[in-house]
């Protein structure tokens, strides 16, 4: 049984920082693309980060350009979400999800998704 579980959210004072992991069960992220989707009350949810392999990364909205950093550590089979100088905005629910053939920013067309992690930027 496939299993995503994302992990590290929680409450951050603007301009802080959090680091999100996701970590598999039932497969091996190397052989996938990797993808943080978020999704704020009231708002679709969006694509802000994939990674396939080890350094082929993309980051969708302009917002977290130059603030967020996505990797993977294939050894703990985990990637990671690196959030730096977090701002409001950011609060949303982060989920993973991983696909073996699909690496865009429409999170319905990955095969697996976790149930997401909360984050919350406010002072």
């Amino acid at each position: 049984q496939v299993q995503l579980v994302e992990s590290g959210g929680g409450l951050v004072q603007p301009g802080g920082s959090l680091k999100l992991s996701c970590t598999a069960s039932g497969l091996t992220l190397d052989y996938y693309a990797v993808a943080w989707f978020r999704q704020a009350p009231g708002k679709e949810r969006e694509g802000v980060s994939r990674i396939i392999g080890s350094d082929d990364r993309a980051y969708w909205p302009d917002s977290v350009k130059g603030r967020f950093t996505i990797s993977r550590d294939s050894a703990k089979n985990t990637v990671y979400l690196q959030m730096n100088s977090l701002k409001p905005e950011d609060t949303a629910t982060y989920y993973c999800a991983a696909d073996a053939f699909v690496y865009g920013s429409n999170y319905s067309q990955y095969e697996y998704m976790g149930q997401g992690t909360q984050v919350t930027v406010s002072a």
